[in-house]
């Protein structure tokens, strides 16, 4: 029995899919099954439960993964442990990011650290804000970045970084397209095209006009799943959306109009990690260089 192969248990646990839990492991399917199935006949026991349209741990099973995550948080502790020793901010670090935020900050961090950290290896988890905390929770990551705060702030370390203006983004022939800027009386009367409930963002874009969840309800004809979606949506006239500063760079242009609200409404993004993370010092440390140039069309938070 290894480590490498009650890792791959746990990523299935998680993932309940061989394909995307080989791909959050770095190997090829085939490595991970024929893996976990060795692990099973060591033990002597079925692990997985295959018979379903989704392979899931079975009663047995469950009780080793909850005991192999925190096995591997331990583990995983001793290489950090030997990672402070040879320097600050080197090896491999999991990073989670909400996908509301991924896409268009990535293309600013990465390039960012690689210059400051050259030996700083991000593995990066694209996720809901739930389910990065479960993560953080269970170990399967180190840190988040999220939109503060956090649901859970005293399990997590909080440590914001910058805020992010929202922007009004309609048709060219929509009624506040000439407006220089969306006024908050105007933007509460607004019929919102929004994200699913299950981005953190909805709720931040309806607090942001002033607007209830109940009031939403019957208000537009879609809720979508992307920012690129509603992108989509908007360009062919079927609504308005609110879209966070550094989403505008990369979805603005032919077909939208994009104006600023005159409130200033934003959300903060942060970094959080587990209370006590052998590696606060370094993510500290991390946020510090992040808050000394944050991108473009922020505001450094307070």
């Amino acid at each position: 029995m290894t480590l490498r192969e009650l890792r791959y248990l746990v990523a299935i646990a998680e993932h309940r899919h061989f394909g995307r839990a080989a791909e959050a492991c770095n190997v090829t399917q085939p490595t991970l099954s024929a893996q976990v199935r060795k692990l099973e006949a060591y033990l002597g026991m079925t692990l997985i439960d295959r018979s379903g349209k989704q392979p899931v741990p079975t009663p047995l099973g469950e009780q080793i993964v909850e005991r192999a995550r925190r096995l591997l948080a331990e583990a995983d502790d001793i290489l950090r442990l030997t990672r402070l020793r040879r320097g600050p901010l080197q090896g491999a670090l999991n990073i989670g990011v909400i996908p509301t935020l991924a896409p268009y900050f990535l293309p600013w961090l990465l390039p960012e650290l690689r210059s400051r950290y050259p030996r700083l290896h991000l593995v990066i988890h694209e996720d809901t804000t739930r389910r990065l905390e479960e993560k953080l929770d269970d170990h399967l990551i180190d840190a988040a970045f999220v939109a503060l705060p956090a649901s859970n702030p005293g399990k997590l370390v909080e440590q914001p970084l910058f805020d992010e203006p929202f922007f009004v983004a309609c048709p060219p022939d929509h009624a506040i397209a000439p407006a220089s800027v969306v006024g908050t009386d105007v933007l509460s009367g607004l019929r919102l095209m929004l994200l699913t409930d299950v981005h953190c963002l909805r709720g931040q874009a309806l607090a942001a006009c002033g607007q209830l969840e109940s009031a939403q309800d019957d208000a537009a004809d879609c809720r979508a799943t992307s920012l690129e979606t509603l992108r989509h949506l908007v360009a062919a006239g079927l609504g308005c959306t609110l879209l966070p500063a550094l989403a505008v760079g990369y979805l603005g242009g032919a077909g939208l109009v994009i104006r600023p609200l005159a409130s200033g409404e934003c959300r903060r993004i942060g970094m959080v990690w587990p209370t006590g993370h052998a590696m606060t010092d370094e993510l500290r440390q991390l946020c510090a260089s992040l808050r000394e140039a944050p991108p473009q069309g922020v505001r450094l938070a307070a």
